[in-house]
């Protein structure tokens, strides 16, 4: 491995520290055309072996290769990022290589959509009768329709909220108003309030 680029091997190391065990750092020596390092080595790859990087050797102008994505021997998909390491004098001696296995944030991220995925519409018969269901319904359309948040409406926001519900006869219900109340954080003096108002 050329002297020159062993100053880069600390920083590689690191790097796989850092991201370890998702992550495999590789350091290219252009001379050998071989790999000089590699840390948390997942690839099956080892110091000497042959680098392959022939294609990439003619891009030497482009100093960073935004992420692409490739697969392991056993399957596994990884996002990898690569860039061109440099001698004091400004020539391409060599490429760092980071391969992030992404495999098990796939998992997590098809199980959290199925997770959230529903095709079931929900069964009448339970749902019917249910008016906190309803008002919470009405809330999260109204706030998403609007740009809004629960949590920094002001004390104008609720009112108008507050009326939209009792237009949709949402205090129909006896108990209504102090879940209403609970939800928009203010008292039941203050929904009664608003509600005589209105009136």
């Amino acid at each position: 491995m050329l002297q020159e680029l062993k100053r880069f091997k600390p920083v590689a190391e690191a790097i796989s520290l850092l991201l370890s065990p998702h992550a495999e750092v590789i350091i290219h020596d252009f001379k050998t055309k071989s790999i000089g390092a590699i840390f948390n080595n997942f690839s099956k790859r080892k110091v000497g072996d042959e680098s392959l990087l022939d294609e990439m050797e003619k891009l030497r102008d482009q100093e960073v290769f935004p992420p692409y994505f490739k697969i392991n021997w056993d399957g596994r998909k990884m996002k990898s990022v690569s860039a061109l390491l440099k001698n004091k004098a400004g020539k391409a001696i060599g490429m760092l290589c980071i391969n992030l296995d992404i495999s098990k944030w796939e998992e997590m991220h098809h199980f959290i959509l199925s997770l959230m995925a529903s095709k079931v519409e929900q069964p009448d018969v339970l749902f019917k009768s249910d008016w906190r269901e309803k008002i919470n319904a009405y809330v999260t359309t109204y706030l998403k329709q609007h740009g809004l948040c629960l949590e920094s409406l002001d004390r104008a926001e609720k009112r108008k909220l507050l009326l939209k519900l009792w237009e949709e006869g949402a205090f129909a219900t006896k108990n209504a108003a102090s879940y209403v109340a609970d939800v928009l954080q203010i008292s039941r003096a203050t929904v009664y309030n608003y509600l005589k108002e209105q009136s």
